[in-house]
């Protein structure tokens, strides 16, 4: 039992690492011996454990979105819902969400460009067809995505000082208007 939890322990250290480096320097500049320094391990259990660069950087942004039911949140509280959702999720740990890594990674890499428009199409666009119904949903879904990645990266990755200084009360009850005129779009 003491092997599996060291070696669960150590894939954890590795993955928080490499979520940090990815965020921060994105992939292209993100090294294996850098990912291993900063979990405190040799480079070759990175290797061990993910096999690849590559690999490293698939499981460092596997992203579960942990949306709630959205079905069960009348429609007028839809909007500030969703942003309140993700501002909740982002203000726990931002160095360490796979989703910010992911933003600021997609903007220079194809292969994390494809997976946040998979994260989206898998998560949000499902989650906001049971609220809405399927139709408005379909019309909704890539504008309520600008939306809410734009919040992330203005707000978490660039930290533009406008944004950044808003309690996340004030950001919710700024953005979800915005929100709601676009899911109110016939």
């Amino acid at each position: 039992m003491t092997g599996r939890r060291n070696a669960d322990l150590t894939k954890t250290a590795i993955l928080r690492a490499a979520r940090e480096r990815f965020a921060a320097q994105g992939y292209e500049r993100t090294t294996i011996r850098a990912v291993a320094a900063d979990a405190a391990i040799d480079p070759s259990m990175v290797m061990r454990y993910f096999g690849s660069k590559e690999r490293l950087f698939d499981a460092a942004l596997a992203v579960d979105l942990r949306l709630p039911d959205l079905t069960a949140v009348p429609a007028g509280e839809l909007p500030a819902a969703l942003v309140r959702h993700f501002v909740e999720r982002w203000e726990g740990d931002p160095a360490d969400d796979a989703l910010l890594v992911l933003l600021r990674s997609a903007v220079t890499n194809e292969r994390a460009a494809a997976r946040m428009r998979e994260v989206f199409a898998a998560q949000v666009a499902p989650a906001l067809a049971a609220a809405l119904g399927p139709e408005r949903a379909a019309r909704a879904a890539g504008l309520v995505a600008a939306q809410l990645l734009g919040l992330g990266l203005s707000r978490y990755l660039l930290r533009l000082p406008g944004v950044a200084a808003l309690t996340p009360s004030e950001v919710v009850a700024g953005l979800a208007p915005a929100l709601a005129a676009t899911l109110a779009r016939p």
